[in-house]
C-alpha cells in the first residue's frame, strides 16, 4: 500500500525518452465525451421521446471543411435509450445553436419561430430603409419620438426620487408628532364616548325602562345658595307662611334634592308646623293669685 503513493520513481541509467514513439493522432479521430442533450428531440426510428438535459455517453468529432468565421464546427454521435439507434447532430455558431443531422426530429419551439420572424421582419425593413429614402427618414423620426418620450419618463422618475430622498429631518419629526397627537386624540374621543356609554347605561333603570333625568351641577350649586339665603333672612324661631304643612329640618341636617350623589346640608332650623295652644281658665286665675301673693308680700 505504500508503494502506491510514493512521489519518487525508478529511471534506470539508460533511460532516453527520445526513444519513445510518438502517437499519432488522425484529423477525423473521434473522442468520447459526457454530455447532456441540448435540446428536447423525439427518435424517428422508435418514436422515443428524449427530454433536454439527458445525459448521454457521445463521441465528438470536428467536422472537416465547414467553418463559421474560423469557428471550428463539431459533431456528436448518441444512441437512443430504447432502441440505440445512432442520432447525429452538430453545432451551429451561426445562430448560436445546434443542428440535428440524422436519426431524430427536434420539436416545435415558437420562440425560435418567433425570434426567425422579427429577424425577417427587421431584414425587410432594412432592405425598404435602403431602396426609400423617405421611409428611412420617417423610420428615423418615430425611432427619435419614442426615444425622447422614454427620456421625459426617466426624468420625472429621477425627480420623484430625488424628492423623496430631499425630506429634511425635521419634517420627519414632526410627521411622527402630528401622528401621535391624532392618535392621542383618537384615543380620547373613544374614551369619551366609552364614558357616555357607561353613564347612559348608569341611569337608564332596570324596570320599565324609563329614564332618569341628571341634574348639571350647576343648577345643584344655585339650589344650595338659594337654602342658605333662605336660612339666613328668617329670624331664629319664626316660620314663613308658606311653610306650614312642609317637612321640619333638624340642625345640621343632611337633606336630599332628589338629585342623585348631590345632598345640601341645612343651615337654620324652621320652626313648629303647628300654632301654640290657646290659654286656659285655670291657668288665668293661677296666675292672678300668684301675683297677689307677691303684692301681700311686699306690703
Amino acid at each position: 500500500m505504500a508503494e502506491r503513493k510514493v512521489l519518487n520513481k525508478y529511471i534506470p541509467p539508460d533511460f532516453d525518452p527520445a526513444k519513445i514513439p510518438r502517437l499519432r493522432l488522425g484529423k477525423s479521430r473521434q473522442i468520447k465525451v459526457r454530455l447532456m442533450a441540448p435540446f428536447s428531440m423525439r427518435c424517428e426510428t422508435c418514436g422515443q421521446w428524449i427530454g433536454k438535459g439527458t445525459k448521454f455517453n457521445a463521441r465528438k468529432e470536428s467536422v472537416e471543411g465547414e467553418k463559421f468565421h474560423s469557428i471550428q464546427i463539431y459533431r456528436f454521435y448518441i444512441r437512443c435509450q430504447r432502441c440505440a439507434a445512432e442520432i447525429t447532430f452538430k453545432t451551429d455558431p451561426e445562430n448560436v445553436n445546434y443542428e440535428v443531422e440524422k436519426g431524430a426530429l427536434r420539436n416545435f419551439e415558437p420562440w425560435r419561430e418567433e425570434k426567425a420572424l422579427n429577424e425577417e421582419q427587421q431584414q425587410t425593413k432594412d432592405e425598404e430603409e435602403e431602396n426609400n429614402p423617405i421611409k428611412a427618414l420617417e423610420n428615423r423620426t418615430e425611432q427619435s419620438r419614442r426615444e425622447m418620450d422614454i427620456m421625459d419618463a426617466l426624468d420625472e422618475l429621477r425627480t420623484q426620487n430625488a424628492r423623496g430622498e430631499r425630506v429634511a429631518e425635521a419634517d420627519v419629526l414632526e410627521a411622527i408628532a402630528n401622528r401621535g397627537e391624532e392618535e392621542e386624540e383618537l384615543r380620547r374621543l373613544a374614551e369619551e364616548e366609552e364614558d357616555e356609554q357607561l353613564a347612559k347605561q348608569a341611569f337608564q333603570t332596570a324596570g320599565g325602562g324609563r329614564r332618569i333625568k341628571r341634574a348639571c351641577e350647576e343648577d345643584a350649586i344655585a339650589h344650595e345658595r338659594e337654602i342658605k339665603m333662605m336660612a339666613v333672612a328668617l329670624p331664629h324661631g319664626s316660620q314663613p307662611s308658606n311653610t306650614r304643612g312642609k317637612l321640619t329640618v333638624a340642625p345640621n341636617a343632611s337633606v336630599s334634592l332628589g338629585i342623585k350623589g348631590v345632598k345640601v346640608k341645612a343651615v337654620a332650623v324652621a320652626a313648629a308646623s303647628t300654632p301654640p295652644p290657646p290659654p286656659t281658665l285655670a291657668g288665668m286665675l293661677g296666675a292672678y293669685g300668684s301675683d297677689n301673693d307677691d303684692s301681700s308680700d311686699d306690703d
